[in-house]
């Protein structure tokens, strides 16, 4: 097998991310108002320079935790009979969890045995910017044969996950968690989970991520889109005169199923639910079919921590004849806050306590606006299992969002006025499929300045009739008035978004929609520091 190393890979990719790749974009930068992509790449501070270094330096180093992760093409049992080929790491769905603690220094050699590139992106983290993961950005892609090594130092405890920042192939089964645990851990429980949620399409009946994408890409023209027009406006309907039972595929295309989806709403979403009909929704790789049973006693207290891994896909949570005590979310602590249902976003985490009741439980992701679900029991006795298409009352109880937590004290950032405002407004429409940032779409020669020191606060504006949930690379921002620290944050149509963070980390740093597909058809953009 051919290898490279991480120093010559990196080396190669960010001689051209500083080189000619990326050239003058536009006018100078502002200060406040609509965010311009601006100034030569000499400008900015390189992924591999010496501000970046200087930033890991001050992380430390602490135990280092060796670990070697294949990603190959596999076969996967997603339960109930059904077994589909894909990518994944190893032959596991999710791939195996990495679990370190925080101090600890990570040192992981992805090997590609893939048969085009691909590449590691920490989502959540704040680590040096030459190993985040985005080629053609902070390293080139990891070519079919090769390996690359990710070194860095875990800073932070919490909930975290990996995947590619390599096409759609996130919407494979290249995903796995990331926790990183508290040495000085204040919780107290007796068990905890790790539930990865996702949406699945890959191998079903010959249908892959990039088939979709391309059926998506030829948009929609003049079609109706879930009772809504897509014409990138700011006015909808939010949702109450839908019908909700009728989410379904639209017909079937001349190389298999259509994967496009036609009627799924939400008014949690603010009307449109999603884009992809996708066959099944898993709770940690199994199909509601076959379920995974975590076991338990009664009065056990468990930590379970959510991540949504789904491309296309938020999801209504709920423990059937419990409530959850929100406690984390995006690897942050919030005040405490008791719920019955959580709505996740591609890309959110969510930590929760729950003290186990006596029998068996149904554990239910709702896919929220398309109204399938995935499944997962907590048994604590014996009895008669819950039946795949139970619907615990909790779902319909109360939901919690994220606008409605606040930060723990610890974390909460200190009022301050912003140096800068970069205003984003979330352009595009499903007819066209021209999803974009200030509408314009990626290019890695994008840059929105921003200076290591500066309050920053990004206001997000919805031009669009979908909701996204926009995620910020090596950084978290506090949602508004004291609210939660979060690294993925959903903005419904039509609504505005102001989050603050501070410019501690210094590279060049993608915000993009972590809707896959809306994403890699363009709504991903750069936050660059300057020199």
């Amino acid at each position: 097998m051919r290898t490279t190393s991480r120093r010559a890979v990196l080396g190669a990719g960010l001689a051209v991310v500083g080189g000619g790749l990326l050239t003058a974009c536009s006018e100078g930068a502002r200060t406040s108002g609509d965010a311009k992509a601006t100034g030569p790449a000499a400008d900015y501070v390189s992924p591999d320079g010496a501000e970046v270094a200087a930033a890991e330096a001050k992380r430390g180093t602490g135990p280092v935790r060796n670990v070697r992760l294949t990603a190959t093409r596999t076969r996967v049992d997603l339960g109930g009979g059904r077994s589909v080929d894909t990518w994944a790491y190893g032959d596991r769905l999710p791939g195996q969890e990495v679990r370190v603690t925080a101090g600890d220094t990570l040192a992981l050699t992805l090997a590609n045995h893939l048969p085009e590139p691909t590449s590691l992106h920490w989502h959540g983290l704040a680590l040096r910017n030459d190993m985040d993961g985005v080629p053609g950005l902070t390293q080139q892609a990891v070519r079919p044969g090769a390996s690359f090594d990710y070194r860095f130092t875990l800073a932070h405890p919490g909930t975290y996950w990996f995947h590619p920042h390599s096409g759609v192939q996130q919407d494979r089964g290249l995903y796995a968690p990331l926790i990183v645990e508290d040495p000085r851990e204040p919780l107290k429980y007796d068990k905890e989970w790790v539930v990865v949620l996702d949406d699945w399409v890959d191998g079903v009946d010959g249908s892959t991520p990039d088939a979709v994408l391309a059926e998506l890409g030829r948009g929609m023209g003049g079609m109706d889109h879930g009772g809504m027009d897509h014409g990138g406006g700011g006015g909808m309907d939010h949702g109450g005169g839908h019908d909700m039972g009728m989410s379904k595929p639209s017909p079937s295309g001349p190389s298999g199923p259509s994967r496009m989806l036609m009627g799924a709403t939400s008014p949690l979403l603010g009307g449109d639910a999603g884009d992809v009909a996708y066959p099944h929704y898993l709770v940690n790789g199994r199909t509601a079919a076959d379920p995974e049973t975590f076991r338990a006693k009664p009065g056990d207290r468990i930590r379970i921590r959510f991540v949504n891994a789904g491309g296309d896909t938020a999801f209504r949570v709920a423990l059937g004849d419990h409530r959850m005590t929100v406690t984390h979310t995006d690897g942050f602590p919030v005040a405490h806050a008791e719920t019955d249902a959580l709505l996740l976003g591609m890309g959110e985490r969510y930590d929760v306590l729950v003290e186990a009741k006596d029998g068996v439980f149904p554990l239910t992701a709702l896919a929220e606006g398309k109204k399938e679900s995935a499944l997962a029991l907590l048994r604590t006795a014996d009895g008669t299992a819950p039946d795949a298409s139970v619907r615990p009352r909790e779902l319909d109880g109360r939901l919690l969002t994220a606008d409605r937590l606040k930060a723990d004290a610890s974390i909460r950032l200190k009022d301050r006025s912003p140096d800068r405002t970069l205003t984003f407004a979330l352009t595009g429409s499903m007819a066209k499929y021209d999803w974009a940032i200030n509408g314009r779409k990626y290019t890695p020669a994008q840059r929105y300045p921003v200076a290591a020191g500066e309050r920053v606060r990004m206001a997000f504006v919805n031009r669009t009739t979908m909701w996204h949930p926009m995620h910020l690379h090596g950084h978290t921002f506090a949602l508004p008035g004291g609210g939660a620290r979060k690294d993925t944050a959903v903005v419904l149509p039509g609504k505005r978004l102001e989050v603050d963070f501070d410019a501690d980390n210094p590279g060049l740093w993608m915000l993009h929609c972590h809707n896959v597909y809306h994403a890699e058809s363009g709504m991903m953009t750069v936050l660059g520091y300057r020199k």
